[in-house]
């Protein structure tokens, strides 16, 4: 399974378990008030194993179809509209999708309770005289409630990322904890000369397409982007991840060729076709939420201070990609690459020199 499969996975299956839950909830609290005694069974489905069983599995089926659209298809299709509008949008869209699936689901759950044909005239005349009912707008509210919060997951995901959000929830960094990753600082060529020619917001235009190019390789070789800086992205690896199969140096080399494939698009648009130079380094690292009036996940340590001095040094030694000696240790120069070495440099504000190599791809 690709990392990129891998991911989209991860961020289905949330969705399948907030409709499960709020599905439970709405059973369990029903069945509660009413001692689970069906006070009208001319429009009402008892409380049966069999219905509680199907209900669970149609509300995660549910779940799990809107978590789907949401990862592939509307994530790209609402991309430029604001968070509200983009709520708004996606609620009416699927307002209409609930009242197909209340269409199809009643009249199953309503046959598994009498244990007769779904397409029986009683089952129909049942349905009919529940759309009539106070039970089907409670019912409707219920499943409006349901996509509202999973769309408001949707969105904060979005905006926050997948594993931050993760993160948070499992309060993996609720308490610092000191942990190796590497580190890279990516930055765009001649940027202030780009955002003087094209002006602010047309500029900002290019940096958002170029970002989203960016994205396809960052996922591929299971980067996590910790920060957008102006035209500077800082991507960050665990240790194991970015070590292994070299995910750090291809994830670079992925980006440059995903960004020479759309060379004629931003020449067409902008213009200009944008490239970038980075640094990479490994070391320790203080991990945790910080924050007083917004919480994020905040990384210390001198490596990122390092990894910085690193990147500042390509545009000096020619070059589109250095790596520290360190890093270069554990990854065992591998085959794919070229490592050419400068010998040790002086890196601002540091006393120590650092032995720093250029990287090239073997064709």
């Amino acid at each position: 399974m690709s990392p990129k499969t891998k991911r989209n996975i991860q961020r289905i299956i949330p969705f399948g378990i907030i409709w499960l839950f709020i599905g439970w909830f709405d059973l369990v609290t029903d069945a509660l008030a009413t001692g689970n005694k069906n006070t009208n069974p001319g429009i009402e489905i008892t409380l049966t194993l069999e219905v509680f069983v199907f209900a669970s599995v149609a509300v995660t089926i549910t779940g799990l179809i809107i978590g789907t659209l949401e990862v592939y298809w509307f994530k790209n299709l609402f991309a430029r509209y604001s968070f509200t509008r983009k709520l708004l949008s996606k609620f009416l869209f699927y307002t209409f999708f609930l009242f197909l699936l209340i269409f199809i689901m009643y009249p199953l759950a309503s046959a598994i309770e009498l244990r007769i044909s779904p397409f029986s005239d009683d089952i129909w005349d049942r349905f009919i005289g529940f759309l009539g009912s106070g039970l089907f707008l409670s019912t409707a509210i219920s499943l409006a409630f349901s996509t509202f919060l999973s769309l408001f997951y949707a969105a904060i995901s979005d905006h926050l990322g997948h594993r931050v959000l993760f993160n948070f929830f499992t309060g993996r960094y609720h308490q610092p904890v000191e942990e190796k990753r590497i580190f890279m600082f990516l930055d765009m060529k001649s940027s202030t000369a780009i955002a003087e020619e094209l002006g602010h917001l047309t500029y900002f235009e290019l940096l958002r397409s170029y970002y989203n190019v960016l994205s396809g390789a960052i996922i591929e070789y299971e980067g996590e982007v910790y920060q957008y800086v102006g035209d500077e992205i800082v991507i960050s690896w665990e240790l194991d991840k970015g070590i292994s199969g070299e995910n750090c140096l291809s994830c670079f080399f992925a980006m440059q060729r995903d960004l020479q494939n759309k060379a004629s698009y931003f020449q067409k648009r902008y213009g200009v076709v944008p490239s970038f130079k980075a640094g990479l380094h490994v070391g320790p690292v203080t991990t945790g939420e910080i924050g007083a009036l917004k919480r994020e996940i905040f990384f210390t340590g001198d490596v990122l201070n390092v990894t910085a001095r690193i990147q500042s040094l390509c545009i000096t030694h020619n070059t589109d990609l250095l790596i520290s000696h360190s890093l270069l240790d554990l990854l065992k120069d591998p085959p794919s690459f070229t490592f050419s070495s400068l010998g040790p440099l002086n890196l601002k504000g540091r006393a120590q020199f650092m032995e720093l190599y250029s990287v090239t791809n073997k064709p």
